[in-house]
């Protein structure tokens, strides 16, 4: 089975009920949710929350929540509510809680990468548009080889512009087979991803490849109240 699971916690050190702010009249969760059922290859569709008020929220729209215990990161999360589905559930897509427009063919485009490469990571990355987000450290920038797979991710400019090329940002959407996802949940966290405090860069340091697909989708997220009328404008749009 393939699932999306997105996981959701009320707390936020920026926009404090974030997944329950309302995006045109419809809370930020919901939309995400919706975005994710119009996948044609999800079978199954979840959101990952400890707080009650989010659970009551998703289902009174129709959708399916499971509540989970506090947990570390939002990748822990969603490999809480994969072990507890049992061994129906084959391949798992993250998808972040606070991305309302991700289109849902991209989903499905992880989804097919990770039948071709079951043992890697899928994620996804867009072109940088401009010096101000190649300079920006909360833009991931990912530096891939030949063959699609990430080298590294960085908060820095990367790579180095001795000569112009195309830079690409990072686009937070991971997809894994679900025992790469429980083996990566199980790794200690590694020095790179502490100096950089970006997660993703356990995986390359422990050995785990990740699959790189290039996409238009820029990320748009809803990170601070500002972002609210930014996303309604886009979606009345």
């Amino acid at each position: 089975m393939r699932a999306v699971v997105i996981p959701a916690r009320y707390g936020s050190t920026r926009f404090p009920g974030k997944p329950l702010v309302k995006i045109a009249g419809v809370p930020l969760v919901v939309r995400v949710y919706r975005q994710a059922a119009k996948s044609e290859l999800a079978e199954e569709v979840v959101v990952a929350t400890d707080d009650e008020r989010i659970r009551e929220c998703v289902e009174g729209y129709g959708g399916r929540a499971v509540m989970t215990p506090e947990c570390p990161t939002g990748s822990d999360r969603v490999a809480y509510v994969a072990r507890s589905a049992g061994e129906s559930w084959r391949f798992v897509v993250n998808l972040q809680g606070d991305e309302p427009l991700v289109p849902p063919e991209d989903i499905d485009r992880v989804f097919h990468a990770l039948e071709e490469t079951p043992d890697a990571i899928v994620t996804l990355a867009t072109e940088v548009e401009g010096n101000e987000e190649l300079n920006n450290p909360n833009v991931v920038k990912v530096v891939m080889d030949c063959k699609g797979y990430a080298l590294y991710f960085s908060r820095s400019p990367i790579p180095f512009m001795r000569k112009p090329t195309v830079a690409y940002r990072h686009v937070g959407i991971y997809g894994y087979s679900k025992d790469v996802l429980l083996k990566f949940v199980s790794l200690p966290r590694g020095r790179l991803e502490v100096a950089e405090s970006l997660e993703q860069l356990r995986a390359l340091e422990h050995g785990i490849p990740i699959r790189v697909l290039i996409t238009d989708y820029k990320g748009i997220g809803v990170d601070v109240p500002e972002d609210v009328e930014r996303i309604e404008k886009l979606i009345k749009g």
